[in-house]
């Protein structure tokens, strides 16, 4: 294990050596697409600002997005490519819209999302139906009765007059409003602390990751039941449940309803330089392509194990376009071989603990007719952690949503998953402890 450890120190150091050097991405060279970190506790009292309508009018030239406030508010909004987009950043809002709102939209506006990416910060997303500017911002004072109001002004426009407006300050728009004459700072927030690594405990970490989250719903049942709340409710307790044995130490990428980019959830654990990663989501199948069931166990593979698996990992690694962050990211030649020869050893453990938690989770719940599955997950690429992804059911499917809802079934589960990880874990503190 020690000749393992040093194995990884020397991967780390080479990888972050090759990605500080060589893999400038745009976000780092521009910081109005910079991407949002993640996660503390977060609340939303009534004393954060309120959005309680928002409508899309115009036609495929010219689109205009109006949002009801109670009170002024600054913001920041940019355009971003493939997909088009165009992201808003405000202080965190209180989202009271009607429901629905943002399925459909309208002129160069195809639909929007809205929600938490951040303690502090909020972000609406529009998706775009081509090509477009930002005309004009505006934040509009109360009057005649009505709310202030956020405006936004797009207009069409080719794809070259698109990309070099993404390559000067022309893509982006900021509004300070003003308050009894003074300016007021722009106080969206660029990031929020990491999890705190714990140098001096030497308990073997286990990092829970539950999917989504903030501006993100994941998937959602039939009656709005969002995944993202699922799999938060089944991670807080299945960390309860390692905590409670004391001898590993557990940390969640998030304890809220708060959005975290893909990236940031396997920096969190590289950087807690944990043992082991498990990502909890939970699936859903659109009704033309029929019904299934069960759990299943995902770990990394380069070419997905079938179709279906393929179309989750596809869908799962659009989450950070949804969240409106920039996916131009890509490592270079020499840190793709660093990681590659990296992640050898470490799918092997990933396959390893697999087995163990397919076996346990037998036990408390239905599996999927073909319970273990690889795909290309963005969140199972740590170089030099073992990760896993479970989907612990199908909220497409009634007799799994039931499930997915009862405590019953969360707590005999929990504690199945929790058993594999404490075995894993466990031989990795004996490991620890013997000589290398």
């Amino acid at each position: 294990m020690a000749r393992r450890a040093n194995h990884f120190v020397l991967f780390n150091a080479l990888v972050a050596c090759a990605a500080a050097s060589l893999c400038l991405t745009p976000a780092a060279a521009n910081p109005a697409i910079a991407e949002p970190a993640a996660s503390a506790a977060v609340t939303t009292p009534a004393s954060f600002p309120t959005a309680s309508d928002a409508r899309v009018a115009g036609d495929d030239k010219q689109t205009r997005l109006i949002v009801d406030l109670d009170e002024k508010v600054p913001l920041r909004a940019f355009a971003l490519a493939d997909p088009y987009r165009v992201v808003i950043d405000l202080p965190q809002i209180n989202f009271r819209l009607p429901k629905g709102t943002g399925e459909d939209g309208r002129g160069l506006i195809k639909a929007f999302r809205y929600g938490l990416v951040m303690p502090g910060g909020s972000r609406i997303v529009l998706d775009l139906t081509g090509p477009a500017k930002i005309a004009k911002t505006e934040m509009l004072d109360p009057a005649n009765g009505q709310p202030a109001r956020l405006v936004i002004d797009l207009e069409s426009i080719d794809r070259a007059a698109f990309m070099q407006a993404l390559r000067t300050a022309d893509s982006v728009a900021e509004l300070r409003p003003t308050v009894a004459g003074a300016e007021t700072t722009a106080s969206v927030p660029r990031s929020a602390p990491m999890p705190k690594v714990e140098r001096d405990d030497p308990r073997p970490v286990g990092v829970i990751d539950p999917g989504h989250g903030g501006i993100d719903n994941g998937t959602q049942s039939a009656d709005g039941i969002a995944e993202k709340s699922i799999v938060l409710d089944f991670a807080v307790a299945l960390r309860d449940r390692l905590t409670q044995q004391g001898k590993f130490r557990v940390v969640l990428t998030r304890d809220d309803d708060t959005f975290i980019p893909l990236n940031d959830r396997v920096k969190i654990a590289r950087e807690q330089s944990a043992s082991l990663f498990v990502s909890i989501h939970a699936d859903a199948l659109p009704r033309r392509e029929g019904d299934a069931q069960g759990a299943t166990i995902y770990t990394l593979s380069d070419k997905a194990s079938d179709a279906e698996a393929q179309r989750l990992a596809d869908a799962e690694n659009k989450a950070d376009a949804i969240g409106g962050v920039n996916l131009t990211e890509e490592p270079t030649d020499v840190a793709d071989i660093l990681i590659d020869l990296a992640q050898r050893e470490t799918k092997t453990f990933a396959n390893r603990f697999a087995q163990q938690l397919m076996k346990d989770m037998k036990t408390a719940t239905r599996m999927h007719k073909r319970p273990l599955k690889s795909a290309g997950f963005r969140v199972l690429k740590a170089p030099d952690v073992p990760s896993v992804l479970i989907e612990l059911g199908y909220v497409s499917n009634k007799a799994d949503l039931l499930h997915l809802m009862s405590e019953q079934w969360r707590s005999k589960t929990v504690g199945a998953v929790a058993q594999a990880i404490d075995s894993f874990l466990s031989k990795r503190l004996v490991s620890a402890g013997s000589p290398g």
